[in-house]
């Protein structure tokens, strides 16, 4: 660049520049400092405020009255009084001096939240509910589909459709589902969002007196659910969904089909295509050997229709994450009843 800056004067710049890969612009900047010295500061204008009035304006900023408005509002609010002290322009610029530049109006903030942390290596450890609308040929009126899903295994354990949502339905529906799948206390965690139903007092003393541990999403983070989130999807997705119902009996003899085939039917793809039932009651490494098996004999059979080579054996997922911590060391915390407890991995 120091070479290119020495000849510049007696060639033309642009060949040189082109043959050495350089910018123009480059040269020039080098050449400022030869050229034309130093940038000098620029002078303060004459008409700039002094200081002291600067500090005035720093000052009214800052009244109880103005401290939380834009520079902009007390602008006007100023001009309706008679009063003009400078430029809004002005006002940003005493601010960012004082490394004031920030919002100004006061506004209302939530608390921070726990990212929920869970993992589950087997069947009933982790169970995530919600609650869904289902519409009717009535307009306005819904009935609600209550599902609890076992994360690991994507089995639904309980469900339910009533005609309102309410706390003392999900505590029955929940006790029901526990004393079904017969879960020992203190080994299960429930999680779902921060619905009523879902933070109920009603509901807390059930989980309390069984032992069994909660776990809520954050605030408007839909994420922290996926799993009810997904199943409930698949649950509007599937043909045999009709959209609308004409009533109760009409909802509950579709959930009566839908959710069998669902546990018993349904290849899943997030648990390497096996059904939840396969996965919720170990016959998961059983499904897996007999269709190693069948590709092994097709390979036999016809090795050349391989083009990857001979097939391999499909593993089942060992674990399944709501959020898998960032770090190998990081414990999660769930709530027992009203109690905060550590869950370890």
């Amino acid at each position: 660049m120091t070479a290119v800056c020495e000849v510049a004067s007696d060639i033309q710049l642009r060949p040189l520049c082109d043959a050495v890969g350089v910018a123009r612009s480059s040269v020039y900047r080098r050449q400022r400092p030869v050229m034309f010295g130093p940038r000098r500061k620029r002078p303060r204008p004459a008409r700039a405020l002094s200081l002291v009035e600067c500090d005035g304006v720093a000052a009214l900023l800052v009244e109880d009255r103005f401290v939380d408005r834009s520079p902009m509002e007390v602008f006007h609010t100023l001009l309706d009084e008679g009063v003009h002290t400078c430029s809004t322009r002005t006002m940003y610029r005493i601010l960012q001096g004082r490394q004031q530049v920030k919002e100004r109006r006061a506004q209302r903030t939530h608390p921070q939240h726990a990212r929920p942390e869970l993992m589950a290596s087997g069947p009933n450890e982790v169970w995530s509910w919600d609650i869904t609308r289902l519409r009717t040929h009535v307009s306005w009126r819904y009935l609600y589909l209550y599902v609890i899903l076992d994360i690991f295994s994507r089995f639904v354990v309980g469900w339910m459709i009533a005609e309102h949502e309410n706390a003392a339905l999900a505590k029955n529906l929940i006790a029901e589902s526990i004393d079904r799948h017969n879960v020992q206390p203190g080994t299960l965690v429930l999680h779902a969002d921060r619905g009523t139903q879902m933070t109920s007092k009603t509901l807390a003393q059930l989980l309390s007196d069984l032992d069994v541990g909660r776990s809520f999403s954050r605030p408007q983070v839909s994420n922290d659910n996926p799993f009810s989130e997904s199943q409930f999807r698949t649950t509007k997705y599937e043909p045999s969904y009709p959209g609308r119902f004409d009533g109760m009996p009409d909802a509950r003899a579709w959930g009566g089909q839908f959710f069998p085939w669902y546990n018993h039917e349904h290849h899943h793809s997030g648990i390497a295509y096996l059904t939840p039932a396969d996965t919720h009651y170990g016959r998961a490494e059983k499904v897996l050997a007999a269709r190693h098996e069948v590709m092994l004999e097709a390979y036999a059979a016809h090795p050349e229709r391989f083009v990857g080579g001979p097939p391999k054996r499909v593993v089942a997922p060992s674990a399944t994450y709501i959020n898998p911590p960032r770090t190998q060391t990081a414990t999660p915390v769930v709530e027992i009843g009203i109690a905060a407890v550590e869950v370890g991995h």
